[in-house]
């Protein structure tokens, strides 16, 4: 097994199996044709039959000809031949300019940080450019935005949450949050998570912002899940 996967690594061309043949095509089409031929005789026969029928009809027969009629290449020559493709390729690729940044990275970023570092970021940047921090908290999730959901969306995601995660969670928690978390929960629920928060000793405000963040954590599994679908921009949530 052991030879057969070192021989199989040292295949001219085997890096570029799984390449979209119409990406290849791009790259080749205007080689020479015996070129051609010899890239085609390594790749994957779908890959090569994509290739070749895309070729002006004039250039399939002799290409065709010249990979039945070709024998033995050296290795060398084939790998010389992919390290220049490769590197053509590699050229195009980075001479592209890509779409990076923007709001929605930002967006994709916040979601993964700790709830202190959210919090100050998004101060700041109201500070610098509330028009900028207002578009990124339409496009975001945060604990207070509770308040938002509708009930049973809050149902759903209580049945997630765990109680001490909430109960830390809720201290720091204006009244209108927890007054719909209360209202979501059955009264015997409710009277337990009243005397846990009752009897709760002194909690330090990076427990409670890591409790939040648990807490938007399973929301936002549940939006990704399909479970509910969040309005961003203010609207209601919606439970499937």
């Amino acid at each position: 097994i052991r030879r057969l996967t070192q021989t199989a690594a040292i295949i001219p061309f085997s890096s570029l199996r799984k390449t979209d043949p119409k990406h290849l095509f791009t790259f080749i089409r205007d080689e020479h044709p015996q070129t051609i031929a010899l890239i085609l005789s390594y790749l994957d026969p779908s890959q090569s039959a994509a290739i070749l029928s895309a070729l002006p009809q004039e250039q399939q027969s002799e290409i065709a000809k010249r990979v039945a009629t070709m024998e033995r290449t050296s290795p060398e020559v084939a790998h010389e031949v992919q390290r220049v493709l490769e590197h053509k390729m590699m050229t195009v690729v980075s001479s592209e300019q890509l779409q990076v940044g923007g709001v929605e990275s930002l967006v994709n970023i916040l979601n993964m940080v700790d709830r202190a570092a959210e919090k100050s970021i998004l101060e700041d940047l109201e500070n610098e450019d509330p028009a900028l921090a207002d578009e990124i908290r339409k496009r975001m999730f945060m604990f207070e935005d509770i308040v938002k959901l509708d009930d049973v969306s809050i149902q759903r995601i209580l049945r997630e949450v765990n109680t001490k995660d909430l109960a830390v969670a809720l201290r720091g928690a204006a009244e209108d949050v927890k007054s719909r978390i209360f209202k979501n929960m059955s009264q015997r629920a409710g009277q337990m998570l009243r005397e846990e928060l009752e009897f709760m000793g002194p909690v330090r405000l990076k427990q409670v912002e890591e409790a939040q963040q648990k807490v938007v954590k399973v929301i936002r599994a549940l939006e990704e899940a399909g479970e509910i679908i969040i309005a961003r921009g203010g609207e209601d949530a919606i439970i499937l």
